[in-house]
């Protein structure tokens, strides 16, 4: 009688996950507060504003500037760090198109370096090769929540003269050696989009340290305006980027249940971790340093396919068949269709209106990640009890030893 649920035997969960977005009393009753004021956008009402001081304390910085989404951030923060037409951003491809797509549509070319095969981070050796005398900044991503090599990269950066614009769209509360993420380089830019642990159905966030890089990121997300200048008065070519009343509402009750939640996946991520000591083949990512804190907007795992002796591809089917959502994740950004050329130019390179050509990109890390070694679960999963995570490893165990009933 076969034992795997793909194969006809009986699944290792059959009850369901918990649900995501969480909400309550909080996001209603501010809600109603903003319908009932009339006051529905940031330059009527003080809801936004009240968000930008509770998150921008939350991660630790001076200055918060909440935008439409995560990507209207990036591209936002690029400008206000005085990223401009023909210079080039280095960013690592393991990450959301939206990473390359800000660099593009401020006029910049994306430079790849590679991610380091325990982290799924940046590498920073791979990011120092990288540089050229047009490289005006670097966007290292926390992927998944987990903090990039921060030390490292940002004395590359200085050495080099090149802005540290930190891509935490996943990374709401995450800790790198104490400090949270988001004001660790120049500028950071967060994402509150449905799936995020920070859910403003859409939304974004802009934080610094640098009152200066505050003063540009307010003036280009408000049509250019200066802060206390008038109504028409643009000494900066901006666009409207504001977050709305209503989004900052919700945020804020999600806020007010932010930490216990980032605590709840901390421990399951921690949990999860250590139950994969006993499974060879398989392991969590590596975090930079013992201080750190995932966010664990995702739990990565490393899988060995030679050591497992099945496909990555077989075995998340077959543990997925057992009740248990796995992603394969990314594939290389360099190489998506938006890059790829058909009647001469790809679609990026009509939009830039320069040649860009990334046939010979060379990321073996991550091409080897996507392709055949990282998969994913998602921050959902990790809101439940520990005894959720005994189940994903019973799983993942269960199709590793029966793996001979796989066609």
């Amino acid at each position: 009688m076969a034992k795997l649920a793909i194969a006809g035997g009986t699944p290792v969960r059959t009850e369901p996950w918990p649900d995501w977005p969480v909400w309550g009393e909080a996001e209603e009753q501010r809600l109603l507060e903003v319908l009932r004021s009339g006051a529905w956008g940031k330059i009527y009402g003080d809801m936004t504003e009240e968000f930008e001081r509770t998150f921008g304390g939350y991660q630790g910085c001076l200055e918060c500037v909440a935008t439409t989404t995560g990507t209207s951030a990036l591209q936002v923060a690029l400008r206000a760090v005085d990223v401009e037409a023909g210079d080039e951003v280095i960013i690592p491809p393991y990450t959301f198109q939206a990473t390359a797509t800000a660099v593009l549509c401020v006029g910049a070319t994306p430079v790849w370096a590679d991610i380091s095969a325990d982290t799924y981070t940046l590498d920073p050796d791979a990011f120092e090769a990288a540089i050229t005398p047009k490289t005006r900044a670097v966007i290292p991503v926390h992927v998944a929540g987990n903090p990039c090599m921060m030390d490292e990269i940002s004395a590359i950066a200085e050495k080099n003269g090149i802005a540290v614009v930190e891509d935490a769209a996943q990374a709401h509360g995450a800790i790198y050696s104490g400090s949270p993420v988001g004001g660790i380089g120049d500028v950071g830019c967060f994402s509150f989009q449905a799936s995020k642990n920070l859910s403003g159905g859409e939304g974004g966030a802009i934080t610094t340290n640098d009152r200066l890089v505050a003063e540009k990121a307010w003036s280009l997300h408000n049509c250019g305006r200066a802060r206390g200048g008038g109504w028409y008065e643009h000494p900066m070519l901006g666009s409207n980027e504001r977050m709305t009343e209503f989004q900052a509402a919700v945020l804020l009750g999600q806020l007010s249940r932010a930490e216990e939640q980032n605590e709840r996946r901390w421990s399951n991520w921690q949990a999860l971790t250590r139950l994969l000591e006993d499974v060879e083949g398989i392991s969590g990512v590596r975090l930079p340093t013992a201080e750190c804190r995932s966010a664990a907007h995702l739990f990565l795992f490393h899988y060995e396919p030679r050591v497992c002796g099945i496909s990555r591809a077989k075995f998340l089917e077959a543990v997925s068949a057992e009740g248990i959502p796995l992603s394969p994740g990314y594939s290389p950004l360099h190489r998506s269709e938006m890059f790829q050329r058909t009647n001469g130019r790809s679609p990026a390179e009509r939009f830039i209106g320069r040649p860009l050509s990334f046939d010979e990109v060379d990321c073996p890390a991550c091409e080897r990640i996507c392709s055949e070694e990282g998969f994913w679960l998602y921050q959902k999963h990790l809101l439940g009890p520990e005894r959720d995570m005994e189940q994903v490893v019973e799983a993942m165990t269960k199709v590793l030893e029966n793996r001979n009933e796989l066609r």
